[in-house]
């Protein structure tokens, strides 16, 4: 669809020659006398040059839409001085508009994830002053210390922030279609907190903008259909905290250091699982973390508010691991599903994969 705009975008701005044509030279072109001066015109041919400058932009992902507003608004004025022989040229203004517009408030929201990206993790020192040791992991439950071993956590330094690419396929509800998306994601892992920029179906001009936000103990959700019509927006909301703070929980296995942190504390369960605790802002989850016999992790379960409204309840939410990959030297889960088990059946909405990581770089991606 990207590529049928693009041509859409050549065409329209091609056909508005034809004004330009009427005016300066003789034609047999049946068009309206519509008292095409010279001046008017010289506004047909700048009409088609915006519009041949816009194309390109848009193709090359620059910032195009300001350029196609201008195109847009000219190019109306002229279909309506030649209503009778140009008026479909609105159908395609139309369309332009549209997708212009959702650009425009794709290009707002993607400045606002870009600073509260890099407010979340800009100011992070990495703390490379001493090796982890075998002694510091010596307090943690067997199998966490198995994990940590297996996970390659001895010898390195302490992780303080993390920020990664994925891509995967989403349901947004039982039974809905498998939906692509890519994301990155932020972590500061001195003060828990998290970011989540996501792209929902992005090999197309029609898509959805996602930004999960946890920190200092306050999660928002915001989901933009084509970046501008807002889907769900979620704050100040007990329910929603908790499910962020559980997240946070569950993804730790991609830093695994974090497991020596003051605000995570652990309760044996038996020899291949284990309780984590999660402490912020004098809030608490948990989850239980499942192990193979290698150390592996193989689950993560909890119980989770199955939404943010009032008569939601909370379900068995199961992050499901997948794959393993080697990143940096920590061997970590690469790719997972995560289900929730509901009374009616199991909902598996998303399946995700890890495709870059990179530790203690206090930078958002460019």
């Amino acid at each position: 669809m990207r590529l049928a705009f693009g041509i859409l975008l050549f065409i329209h701005g091609a056909i508005h020659l034809i004004g330009f044509v009427t005016a300066f030279y003789s034609t047999k072109t049946p068009m309206q006398v519509l008292g095409i001066s010279k001046s008017i015109g010289t506004l047909w041919l700048i009409t088609f040059i915006l519009f041949m400058a816009v194309a390109p932009l848009f193709l090359t992902n620059k910032k195009w839409f300001p350029l196609a507003f201008i195109a847009v608004g000219i190019s109306q004025i002229l279909i309506i001085m030649a209503w009778n022989d140009a008026k479909f040229g609105t159908i395609a203004n139309i369309i332009i508009l549209l997708v212009s517009i959702s650009a425009c408030g794709s290009h707002k929201f993607n400045k606002m994830v870009k600073e509260e990206s890099a407010t979340l993790i800009n100011n992070v020192v990495p703390d490379n002053s001493s090796e982890i040791l075998e002694k510091d992991i010596l307090h943690l439950p067997k199998v966490i210390q198995k994990w940590m071993r297996n996970s390659g956590v001895i010898g390195q330094t302490n992780i303080t922030t993390v920020r990664l690419k994925q891509k995967g396929q989403l349901k947004l509800k039982p039974g809905g279609k498998w939906m692509p998306f890519t994301a990155v994601q932020y972590f500061n892992c001195d003060n828990p907190a998290f970011i989540w920029i996501a792209k929902i179906d992005n090999n197309s001009i029609i898509y959805t903008l996602g930004r999960d936000k946890f920190k200092n103990g306050k999660a928002e959700m915001l989901i933009k259909f084509l970046g501008s019509i807002p889907v769900v927006s979620e704050a100040q909301n007990p329910k929603i905290d908790s499910g962020a703070m559980q997240r946070f929980l569950s993804e730790m296995c991609w830093f695994p250091s974090i497991a020596l942190r003051s605000f995570i504390s652990w309760e044996a369960i038996d020899n291949t699982s284990a309780k984590a605790i999660l402490t912020v802002e004098d809030k608490s989850v948990s989850g239980i973390f499942t192990f193979n016999a290698n150390g592996d992790l193989v689950s993560f379960e909890t119980d989770r508010f199955y939404g943010g409204a009032p008569e939601s309840k909370k379900e068995k939410w199961l992050v499901n691991i997948l794959d393993y990959k080697t990143f940096d030297n920590y061997k970590i889960p690469n790719k997972c599903s995560v289900v929730w088990q509901l009374k009616a059946g199991d909902y598996n909405w998303l399946n995700l994969e890890i495709i870059d990581i990179d530790y203690n770089v206090s930078a958002p991606y460019k």
